[in-house]
């Protein structure tokens, strides 16, 4: 079959089922074409698109300034590996350094890298700068966390399906309570720990929020006992909850290129997805001088990190973000969404909740997590024009491009009501 061969949705989804391995689900709809918020199926339906590659296309689907870049770089140059020097890399490393506010950056290609790599950074940090003995430093996570997949990250996990014969499991790897300061201050009493690793807001356990003050207590713990605090924004960073850096907490700045009052900086920071609107696979670390310096040449690499089509393309995707205003949008329809949701709920027993932050939002759907009925309104929101996907259960997340406008927004809105107003009737 020719790649340029037309296909059909039922065809599409057969040849995955047959030569694909079975780790996802997928909502039944086989795209083929993006622009802006909006995306295609192979019959040519148009819908839009609420869920944005779980937060990786913030800037749109094929942005022209991002794709531009990707073109016009990837006709010059597009891998020379680490062994040689290139030319994008250092224009790269100081525009993202200066862009977060940060020393140095060690570039990867995936979220999942980027958390491996800040484990190891961390780790290495502990026996050399912090002096705890060799072996026994200790990393502390949330339970309910989505940092990604690998052995390591998922060690400390208490999702069965993650874990359910993948063993035996990294050490040194524990998981306390999201959102108890009081479970984090127990924790960093062990003077083994090295680091607490924390999502700002919890995406893929259902867009969980924690209160007020949590990042901003957890972070003021971790100095007073010495403990790196790494923040992990593959998703929830370059504006999804309106503001830069969703660790930058509730400060009353919402400047695109805030990079976190002073109380809230992570020592580490990681990101990806956005970072190149989607495009292509980037990912970062950011530090300061004197937890990077750990890190010298043979510790650590990756062929594909820091090549020139990546840092041409994550340069351009960060200048959308800032040249189009997204943090501010996103915060601005962010707390459209959410109002009208709340009217949603005054209308619907269906509905019992929404939550979220930004365009990073989630509704609880008043069912049993184990039940079919998010799914069953995710597809019927399929076939009235939108896209989104159910996450444990009972929980729908909606996390539409940045790039929305307010009256897409609401003509969203109208779906999501139509939808779910109408299926509810149906089950009664």
């Amino acid at each position: 079959m020719s790649v340029l061969e037309k296909i059909s949705s039922q065809d599409a989804i057969a040849l995955e089922e047959k030569y694909g391995a079975q780790n996802y689900h997928p909502l039944p709809v086989v795209l083929s074409r993006g622009e802006g918020v909006y995306v295609w199926d192979v019959e040519g339906k148009k819908y839009y698109d609420f869920l944005s590659a779980y937060s990786a296309v913030n800037q749109g689907h094929c942005h022209p300034h991002i794709i531009s870049a990707l073109k016009e770089q990837s006709e010059k140059l597009t891998l020379t590996s680490r062994a040689f020097y290139n030319d994008m890399l250092g224009k790269y490393e100081k525009y993202i350094t200066e862009y977060f506010g940060f020393d140095r950056v060690l570039p990867m290609n995936t979220g999942a890298e980027a958390v491996e790599t800040a484990m190891k950074l961390a780790r290495k940090w502990g026996y050399e700068k912090k002096g705890i003995h060799v072996n026994q430093a200790k990393i502390i996570v949330c339970q309910n966390n989505f940092h990604g997949r690998t052995i390591s990250i998922i060690s400390a996990s208490n999702d069965p399906l993650a874990t359910e014969n993948f063993g035996p499991f990294t050490p040194g790897i524990f998981s306390i309570r999201y959102n108890d300061i009081n479970a984090l201050s127990e924790a960093l009493q062990d003077k083994n720990v090295a680091a607490f690793m924390v999502e700002p807001i919890q995406g893929e356990a259902g867009v969980y929020v924690p209160e007020d003050d949590y990042l901003k207590e957890a972070h003021s713990l971790c100095r007073q006992k010495n403990v790196l605090f790494i923040a992990d924004e593959v998703q929830t960073g370059v504006a999804r909850t309106g503001r830069l850096l969703a660790s930058c907490g509730n400060c009353s700045c919402r400047d695109k290129l805030c990079s976190g009052t002073p109380d809230v900086k992570p020592d580490i920071l990681i990101l990806g997805k956005a970072l190149s609107g989607g495009v292509f696979p980037v990912s970062a670390v950011l530090a300061n001088n004197n937890i990077m310096d750990v890190i010298r040449p043979g510790n650590h690499g990756s062929t594909f990190g820091g090549n020139p089509l990546a840092c041409a393309v994550a340069i351009a995707a960060l200048e959308v973000v800032k040249n189009e205003d997204l943090a501010e949008n996103a915060y601005n329809l962010g707390k459209l969404f959410r109002s009208e949701m709340r009217k949603l709920i005054e209308k619907s027993n269906l509905v019992r909740l929404v939550r979220g932050k930004g365009l990073l939002n989630a509704i609880v759907i008043n069912d049993d997590e184990d039940s079919s009925t998010a799914w069953d309104i995710c597809v019927a929101l399929k076939e009235n024009g939108l896209l989104a996907k159910p996450t444990h259960g009972n929980i729908i997340r909606f996390a539409p491009p940045l790039v929305m406008t307010e009256d897409q927004l609401l003509d969203c809105v109208s779906i999501i009501f139509k939808t779910i107003l109408t299926f509810e009737k149906k089950m009664a």
